[in-house]
């Protein structure tokens, strides 16, 4: 499989495989949660939204699973999850949490551009953190349009496009007050302490592409973490920056009938 993927799916393959040791923790942590928390600030479901709806008897998708504690929240609400990972290290990480919290569904070990699953095999598609950045937008959104039902749902969490304008390309660098690179043009972010690969787009450039692939946006949620979050993922980025601007943000749209 691996010579008949994309070079970013290989190089943000091998980066996962590298530090899966360091996401166990964390993941056990979110499995055992009582209610779910968003993106590096572990903001609250309440004020995100992220699993709104009735999802009992709903079959779902997650599209780069990670740990897979968001499949295990849905499954805690009747859904009938799927999930799909490139990482064979992630993979062990999820089978094993699964047999520790014991919840079953499938997990897949594939890439999420080419999910091996008949068109209209879900209701819900969701990702944070996952396909929605490690993937190329322009195969990722309409895989997930051709995996959703009419009416199907795809909610995904990134990075916001303005943190990433203000991000260094040095890791342990805080986000910047300042712009540092241009927004038109953005797409294929290269790390280079890691070398992996990470995509966003200008909201103009995802609007277009959304509504191209099938979907109706409904809405749009910047996040701004409540007084005293803790990024958990990256220490230097202060809360004050993320309450003065969204450094996440949400998309919510649904497959047109």
């Amino acid at each position: 499989m691996s010579d008949e993927l994309p070079d970013h799916v290989r190089r943000n393959r091998d980066d996962w495989d590298r530090h899966a040791p360091d996401w166990v923790a964390p993941g056990r942590f979110l499995w055992n949660a009582a209610e779910p928390g968003w993106g590096v600030w572990r903001v609250p479901e309440a004020q995100v939204g992220m699993l709104a709806g009735a999802l009992d008897g709903l079959d779902t998708i997650e599209l780069g699973w990670g740990t897979s504690y968001v499949s295990a929240w849905l499954a805690r609400r009747g859904a009938r999850p799927v999930g799909i990972d490139i990482s064979q290290a992630q993979l062990a990480t999820a089978r094993q949490l699964q047999q520790e919290f014991g919840l079953d569904f499938e997990l897949l070990h594939g890439n999420a551009e080419q999910v091996p699953y008949p068109d209209a095999s879900f209701d819900l598609a969701i990702s944070e953190y996952g396909a929605s950045i490690w993937c190329d937008p322009y195969a990722w959104i309409p895989e997930a349009a051709r995996l959703l039902r009419p009416g199907g749902r795809l909610v995904f969490l990134v990075n916001s496009t303005l943190a990433l304008l203000c991000a260094p390309d040095v890791a342990d660098e805080p986000l910047s007050d300042r712009l540092l690179r241009p927004y038109f043009g953005i797409h294929r972010m290269e790390w280079p302490d890691d070398g992996s690969v990470e995509f966003t787009l200008p909201h103009g450039e995802r609007i277009a592409l959304l509504r191209s692939s099938g979907f109706e946006i409904e809405e749009l949620v910047e996040i701004r973490p409540p007084d005293g979050s803790t990024n958990t993922y990256h220490p230097n980025d202060s809360l004050e920056w993320a309450q003065r601007w969204p450094c996440e943000e949400v998309w919510k749209v649904r497959r047109r009938a």
